[in-house]
């Protein structure tokens, strides 16, 4: 059986907790989140660039559309990590209300929520980057930060778009 990517955030965030406070107290609270942030960026790009070549296939041209993006979810929702309220799933549009998330449930019993944003929420307009450039992201709250949930609002730019 393989391991569900709520266990692996679990392994992670318990690992990254000591070296944040390492970091913290050499450098900064401040600039411990601000190093953090950065390395969960570099991975979640890489990541979405993975996800992108494993659904282009042969037309490596070829960028994937939300219609090949939204065949990831079950990923994120393996072990009931996370309950969705699909409400758009378009080529070019894919809008979802998270209802639940047991990521921030377990930042929160680790004793870490602060750093939840930052190794979870933070990967989510990253991995748009490295999956499809052209994918935005629109989130106005998360369950992480004290919403009663999280508003995740992708669309396709248009070429004409800056």
């Amino acid at each position: 059986m393989t391991q569900s990517l709520l266990e692996r955030r679990r392994i992670e965030a318990e690992f990254v907790k000591g070296l944040f406070d390492a970091l913290a107290e050499d450098l900064g609270r401040e600039r411990a989140v601000a190093i953090l942030t950065k390395a969960v960026i570099r991975l979640a790009e890489t990541a979405g660039e993975k996800f992108a070549a494993q659904t282009r296939g042969a037309a490596q041209e070829d960028r994937p559309d939300l219609l090949a993006y939204a065949e990831i979810l079950p990923i994120w929702q393996q072990g009931d990590a996370l309950a969705i309220d699909l409400r758009v799933r378009e080529a070019d549009r894919l809008e979802f209300d998270v209802v639940r998330c047991r990521y921030a449930e377990m930042y929160r019993e680790l004793g870490v929520p602060e750093l939840g944003a930052v190794l979870s929420c933070n990967r989510d307009k990253a991995f748009c980057i490295g999956f499809n450039p052209d994918i935005r992201l629109t989130r106005t709250k998360t369950i992480m930060e004290g919403a009663d949930h999280c508003d995740f609002r992708y669309a396709v730019r248009k070429e004409a778009e800056p």
